[in-house]
C-alpha cells in the first residue's frame, strides 16, 4: 500500500455515521475535509471536531451541486477525493407510494450521485487523477419488499459507478462503489457483537481504497458483519 496522497476531500450527504468516520479518518491524515448536506446545522460537531468546513446543498439540484464544487474550490481547494453518502429512504407498498415522493427518493440517491459525479470528475480529469467513492447498499444487490424506490436508486448508483469506473479510470481517477451489506451501528443499532457494521471500520476500508496503487484498484467493495449468514 501506498501513503495517502490526497489533500482535500468533499463528502456530500454527510451525517453521524459512515460520513463522520471517514471525516474523522482524514482529517487525521492531514487531508482538508468538507461535509455538504442539506442541513448543516447537525453538522456543527463533527465540523470543529475535524476541522472541516461545511456546506449546504440539495443534492438533487444541479444548479446547488455546482454552487456547492464552487465553494469548496475556494474554501478546502479543488476536493482530489469525492464521496457521495446521500440517499433517499422511501419505504411502503408499492400500490400505495406517492409518485412524487418516489421521484425524489430517486433524485437524492441516483440523480444527485450522477451530479455530483460529474463536477467531480470535471475537476479530476485535468489533473489526471484523483478518487470517486460511492456508497451503496444491500439493496443494490437485491432488492427487497417495501423497499423499491430504495433499490431503484441504489442499482442505478451500483450502474453508475461501474460506467465511471471504465470511462475515468484510464483518466487517473480512481471510482469505486461500496456495498454496505448489513446495518450500520449508531444509537439505533447500538450492537457491539459484530452484528452490525463499526463505522471506524468502514471508514478504515474506505482509506484503504484510497491508498491503493492504480495497478490493483478496486472499483467495488463489499462490507458486512462477519457473523451474518449468507
Amino acid at each position: 500500500m501506498t501513503s495517502l496522497s490526497y489533500r482535500s476531500a468533499l463528502i456530500v450527504g454527510a451525517g453521524s455515521g459512515i460520513s463522520a468516520s471517514v471525516a474523522r479518518a482524514l482529517a487525521a491524515q492531514g487531508v482538508k475535509v468538507g461535509l455538504a448536506a442539506r442541513n448543516t446545522e447537525k453538522l456543527a460537531a463533527l465540523a470543529a471536531e475535524t476541522g472541516a468546513a461545511t456546506f449546504q446543498v440539495d443534492a438533487s439540484d444541479p444548479t446547488a451541486v455546482a454552487n456547492l464544487f464552487e465553494a469548496a474550490d475556494a474554501k478546502i481547494g479543488e476536493p482530489d477525493v469525492v464521496i457521495y453518502n446521500a440517499s433517499g429512504r422511501l419505504r411502503g407498498p408499492i400500490a400505495e407510494l406517492d409518485p412524487a415522493a418516489v421521484a425524489q427518493a430517486l433524485a437524492v440517491t441516483a440523480y444527485g450521485a450522477f451530479l455530483v459525479t460529474q463536477q467531480a470528475a470535471k475537476r479530476m480529469q485535468p489533473h489526471g487523477r484523483g478518487a470517486i467513492l460511492l456508497t451503496g447498499a444491500t439493496a443494490g444487490i437485491k432488492g427487497f419488499a417495501l423497499s423499491a424506490p430504495f433499490a431503484m436508486g441504489k442499482f442505478a448508483l451500483r450502474g453508475l459507478a461501474q460506467s465511471a469506473a471504465r470511462e475515468l479510470g484510464p483518466k487517473g481517477i480512481h471510482v469505486a462503489h461500496f456495498v454496505i451489506d448489513g446495518a450500520v451501528r449508531s444509537s439505533r443499532h447500538p450492537d457491539t457483537n459484530d452484528n452490525t457494521l463499526d463505522p471506524d471500520a468502514i471508514a478504515q476500508s474506505y482509506l484503504d481504497v484510497l491508498r491503493q496503487p492504480r495497478s490493483a484498484w478496486s472499483l467495488e467493495v463489499e462490507l458486512r458483519p462477519w457473523v451474518e449468514s449468507f
